[in-house]
């Protein structure tokens, strides 16, 4: 594998810890972006969605989060939810692993693998 692994990781949620562990097993070189304390911008989330390939920014949500109930985002536009996660990170799913031009939210963690064994040289 040629790229570095981008992994938005959250140290806090159990599912993150395996995600950055499974990475450490395969001996994949990774940059570790602490999104909540990086936050991640409106730009940025963009692209992440088109790396997703998602047809909504809300599949890439914490939608039971208590904070989305609360912000009343159920019939909020994708700008409002973009601007929602820029905002308030902990509203961003986790983890999310970025490979080149391809992501991956990593729940399961089979979703993680198959992109790593996807981009195999």
């Amino acid at each position: 594998m040629t790229s570095t692994v981008i992994l938005y990781h959250n140290p806090n949620c159990s599912k993150s810890r395996a995600a950055l562990l499974l990475l450490q097993v395969r001996n994949v070189d990774t940059k570790v972006v602490p999104y909540l304390t990086e936050p991640l911008d409106v730009d940025q989330i963009r692209n992440l969605k088109e790396k997703l390939a998602i047809n909504s920014v809300r599949q890439m949500m914490r939608s039971k989060d208590t904070l989305y109930s609360q912000l009343q985002l159920d019939q909020a536009d994708e700008d409002a939810l973009i601007a929602a996660m820029a905002a308030h990170p902990i509203l961003i799913e986790r983890p999310i692993v970025v490979l080149g031009d391809r992501a991956a939210i990593g729940r399961p963690l089979t979703n993680i693998e198959a992109l790593l064994e996807n981009n195999v040289n």
